[in-house]
């Protein structure tokens, strides 16, 4: 049977605008689903390619090598066991014509069934040829797939149109009324439906700048050029970001003096999401509202107006801006006046916040904290400062004696006083940087003013750290805080849910443990912020579960970092306190298990922990008089030589050599196991080789659990 010709497929849905945040998730989860379907239909080739097109009225997809009918398919089924199936004259019995029945043959395909062995049965089976799905039937299930999969974010209800193919009364939910589907193989269309809409040839372009209001494709290949020429529109969302992004770049280049463009990528994302015809205009507001913070410029017009606000070389922010027009006209002024006036009252606004909120010193701020509630378990702002206060002291104080406890102290009072002030209410994301901003124009020092901003830090993976030992304190502290209170209240998170962002705390405890306070141990941090808050607030057991927490979030991110699941797990297991030390200990852990001693040491290791975990309480005194085995004698000898230079190493931070050095002691403990009888008859012999033994396991395992690299 010859193949029909594939030809290339062009499906498009075309909507009112959809939710700019989501469009591009929209439009590659609709053209996804879309070809994942054609393809297990088999309607696809081995080489057929997916394009995915959205725009803020379309989601279409482009597949290549697209076949009209899917090749038939010879399927083999199980019928039943022989026995059941015919009788013992080899004729079928009633139970197999009705299973044939039910498959679409009759009795004359009896002498055509296979016996085969299955089990200890023979069973009867039934080849038949499945005809391939047509391209009709196939696009149809594929597409209804693919609406039904959409993350749509909320979904409205609207009535059909007159003229759709279920009208007046009839109505439908999606993302977005619908009102045009295409469907085209080749240059002919695929006589599918969705959303009450029949499948056609035609779409609209661009509202205001198509040369004719519906475009006609005239096949599925010209899709893209069509729209861009004729209806003013670039359908694809990469094309029309790129185009976006190196008109940009032209506009800021045509400003001068080395501006560019703030580089925010969910800005450009939502606003290629908001355009079809992307059109870059420059702008500019009065210099006078640079003396407001420029967070704050930045923020109300990329929040509010979608604006790419310019800065100079050195980031500082200018007083011209960048907007992304859906039109061209020849004559932009209008354009450009009118962004102009409204961006001007945003700014007004900035600056009449910042103006008021400078009028009453930040430290007045704080006892109106205790009218803020925080969590209704946990109490008040004010009652939380309270606790951060306490252990950003304790924090200090370890870091870097009274001084710094002070400085510490002091911010940790002054951190959440600016969720008070006028331009933090209305730009929440800006607490913190507006509190420095305050203690600054306080004339408080620059460590604390820094520290104010600092203890929010790390916000997000690869986030800057805090820029002193004070903001430090205070941001270990601040989570700290959070993951005792909400460990203590039963609080955790859920799958996939964490709205306290507890993970994140964790996180960032890590971070700064490893790259900013090498010295500071976690269980003794954990026990200070525990000490802060009052019994009757931490109704819950926290140290371990809260250790347990931060601990699996070290090993998650270290396994994302390349290290195995067994190179974490044996440095892990002993509970490192200082997690500046971890990375040390991995390095040293992947040199040992590079030696050619590594898998018996490591063998050995799981071995002596399985006999001590059988025995009781084992000290690991050892009496020399008790050891009468040679092999038990030599193991002695070796550890009084090796060990207290292992040790020497690992005092002095050198784990790989630490480790390296307990290779020499593969051969005496090879020999122990095939010469000595660790359970004796003796107890007294017993609990001296099982002394021995701890010992042993004692100095193998100060770096790490080298049982953990056991195969």
């Amino acid at each position: 049977m010859t193949t029909p010709a594939t030809d290339n497929l062009l499906v498009e849905l075309f909507v009112e605008e959809l939710p700019p945040k989501a469009l591009k998730k929209l439009g590659d989860a609709f053209a996804g689903t879309l070809f994942e379907q054609l393809r297990a239909a088999g309607l696809t080739a081995a080489g057929s390619q997916l394009t995915a097109f959205a725009s803020p009225r379309r989601l279409a997809a482009h597949v290549t090598q697209v076949a009209p009918r899917a090749a038939d398919r010879q399927v083999q089924q199980k019928l039943m066991p022989a026995s059941v199936g015919l009788d013992a004259s080899g004729n079928a019995t009633p139970a197999l014509l009705k299973k044939l029945q039910a498959l679409g043959a009759d009795a004359s395909a009896v002498p055509g069934l296979k016996r085969q062995p299955d089990g200890k049965n023979e069973v009867l089976f039934y080849d038949s040829t499945v005809p391939g799905a047509t391209l009709d039937s196939g696009l149809q299930k594929a597409l209804e797939e693919a609406l039904a999969k959409l993350p749509i974010p909320k979904v409205m209800t609207y009535q059909l149109e007159a003229g759709c193919e279920l009208p007046g009364w009839s109505s439908v939910s999606f993302v977005r009324p619908a009102h045009g589907l295409v469907a085209l193989h080749g240059a002919a269309v695929v006589p599918v439906t969705a959303l009450g809409l029949q499948a056609g040839n035609s779409t609209q372009g661009h509202r205001f700048e198509a040369k004719q209001p519906t475009v006609t494709l005239k096949h599925a290949d010209s899709y893209a050029a069509q729209l861009e020429e004729e209806g003013a529109v670039i359908a694809s969302f990469a094309a029309r970001r790129d185009e976006i992004a190196r008109q940009l770049a032209a506009a800021a280049a045509q400003v001068g003096g080395g501006v560019k463009p703030i580089d925010d990528d969910a800005l450009l994302d939502e606003v290629t999401a908001l355009v079809e015809r992307p059109n870059v205009l420059v702008c500019a507001f009065e210099e006078q509202f640079l003396g407001v913070p420029q967070e704050c410029l930045i923020l109300t017009m990329k929040a509010n107006q979608k604006y790419f606000p310019l800065l100079d070389a050195a980031g500082k922010l200018t007083n011209k801006f960048l907007v992304v027009s859906n039109i061209r006209p020849d004559d932009a002024s209008a354009v450009t006046g009118g962004n102009e006036r409204v961006v001007r009252p945003r700014l007004a606004d900035a600056k009449f916040f910042f103006d008021q909120d400078r009028k009453k010193p930040l430290a007045s701020r704080v006892d109106g904290l205790a009218k803020v509630v925080y969590h209704n378990k946990l109490g008040t702002q004010g009652e939380r400062v309270e606790r951060v206060r306490a252990i950003a002291k304790a924090i200090g104080q370890q870091l870097g004696g009274d001084l710094l406890a002070s400085k510490a102290d002091q911010a940790a009072m002054l951190a959440k006083a600016d969720l008070l002030t006028d331009m933090v209410g209305e730009f929440p994301e800006l607490q913190g940087i507006m509190g420095r901003y305050y203690a600054q124009a306080d004339d408080l020092s620059a460590e604390v003013a820094d520290a104010i901003e600092d203890h929010y830090k790390p916000r997000f993976a690869g986030d800057e750290l805090p820029r002193s030992d004070t903001g430090v304190a205070v941001a270990l502290a601040d989570k700290l805080e959070t993951l005792v209170g909400m460990f203590g209240i039963g609080n955790l998170p859920t799958g996939d849910k964490d709205p306290f962002a507890l993970r994140r705390h964790a996180l960032g405890v890590i971070r700064m443990l490893a790259e900013k306070a090498p010295g500071l141990a976690l269980d003794t941090l954990i026990a200070r912020a525990v000490e802060a808050f009052p019994a009757a607030l931490r109704p819950e057991p926290v140290e371990g579960p809260l250790a347990d927490f931060i601990y699996d979030r070290l090993a998650g991110q270290l396994r994302e970092q390349g290290y195995s699941a067994q190179e974490v797990d044996a440095v892990l297991a002993l509970r490192p306190q200082r997690l500046a030390d971890v990375g040390t200990r991995l390095a040293a852990v992947r040199a040992f298990a590079a030696l050619p001693e590594a898998p018996a040491l490591a063998a050995a290791n799981k071995r002596i922990s399985n006999i001590l975990k059988k025995a009781d309480s084992v000290d690991a005194h050892v009496n020399a008089a008790l050891l009468t085995e040679p092999a038990e004698v030599a193991l002695h000898a070796a550890i009084a030589q090796v060990v207290p230079q292992a040790d020497a190493l690992f005092d002095a931070g050198d784990y790989t050599a630490s480790l390296q050095a307990l290779a020499a002691l593969r051969g005496p403990v090879d020999a122990f196991f095939d010469g000595v009888m660790v359970n004796a008859e003796d107890m007294a012999v017993r609990l001296n080789r099982l002394g021995l033994l701890s010992s042993l396991h004692a100095a193998m395992n100060r770096v790490a659990d080298l049982s953990r690299l056991a195969a």
